[in-house]
């Protein structure tokens, strides 16, 4: 039997015709729970959880007083191009840098006002987060419909529940069953990406890059984490983001309302440059996860970042 044979059978949860319950499970309780784990994988997540702990914190500290400091740095920059050379003259206009000043509270940052247009497409993406999926509605079925096309658009419709649905990566007969947490925005951002990127949707969806392992992350339900994911980082359900991440990203979405659409295009990309890199597996996909959440935490604190295609990332998307 051919790896790749090998491969999509394991990814089935079905060996020489026999279902294997702890491989082929309805998905999870809920995406605050690993996607893919058994009892080694916890055992090994309980030693290592207080290293983890520690550098979370440390990676937390150096991202905050770094910020601070070149936000100070900002401010004297600004006092001088406006006191000393004055803010009349070419050099005063062209050292003075605009305030991105943010306060400390609660051990939290507090970013100035927003704008009417972050506040409006911030309001519209709170709206999106807040539907669930229905496997009932119409409208959820269409979308399920839709993504298959956009995947598979020499094949012949499945049924909404399938066994075909699990080539796609959901992890049963039917793919609402895999939702939970991730809501009916994470199928849009499946649809977004299969439609905006093409090449790199379908190179991720049929595993092309690479040296692949012999157990491969679902692609679907690996989506449905990426956006739940991205929701957290950002801070999104908060009444107003006040992570490092969520206040940069708020620039990226008053420069493009899809701005959400897009990271979640990249992320998927940056995750699997991740999974490659690390020669990853199956049971490895959250410790990939994580890693790729700290990449895009990197990315979005560089000050040099105004639109989402600046940041480095996105020059992956094909």
């Amino acid at each position: 039997m051919s790896s790749k044979t090998l491969r999509r059978r394991l990814h089935h949860g079905d060996v020489d015709g026999k279902r294997q319950e702890h491989l082929d499970t309805s998905g999870l309780d809920s995406l605050n729970e690993p996607l893919l784990s058994g009892d080694d994988y916890i055992e090994s997540k309980k030693i290592s959880a207080l290293e983890d702990l520690w550098d979370d914190e440390r990676n937390k500290a150096q991202i905050h007083w770094t910020f601070l400091f070149s936000n100070l740095i900002a401010q004297w920059a600004q006092w001088l191009a406006n006191i000393v050379l004055g803010s009349g003259s070419l050099i005063g206009r062209l050292l003075a840098l605009p305030s991105t000043a943010l306060y400390l509270q609660n051990n939290r940052l507090l970013p100035q006002p927003l704008s009417p247009v972050q506040e409006e497409r911030l309001r519209n993406l709170r709206q999106r987060l807040e539907v669930p999926f229905d496997g009932s509605k119409t409208q959820h079925q269409d979308a399920l419909l839709q993504l298959w096309k956009l995947a598979y658009p020499d094949r012949e419709l499945p049924s909404l529940k399938s066994d075909l649905w699990k080539e796609m990566g959901w992890q049963g007969l039917d793919p609402s069953t895999d939702f939970r947490g991730g809501g009916f925005i994470s199928l849009e951002n499946l649809i977004f990406f299969a439609q905006k990127y093409p090449v790199s949707f379908q190179r991720l969806l049929h595993k092309q890059d690479g040296t692949r392992a012999e157990w491969e992350y679902p692609f679907a339900v690996a989506g449905i984490n990426i956006s739940f994911m991205l929701v957290q980082m950002l801070d999104l359900q908060a009444g107003h983001p006040s992570s490092l991440s969520g206040i940069r990203f708020l620039r990226l979405l008053e420069e493009d309302e899809m701005a959400f659409d897009v990271l979640f295009c990249i992320a998927f990309q940056m995750m699997d440059a991740q999974w490659l890199a690390k020669r990853a597996s199956y049971m490895e996909f959250n410790d990939v996860l994580k890693s790729t959440k700290m990449q895009l935490e990197r990315e979005l604190a560089l000050e040099d970042i105004s639109s989402i295609k600046d940041l480095p990332a996105h020059n992956m998307l094909r």
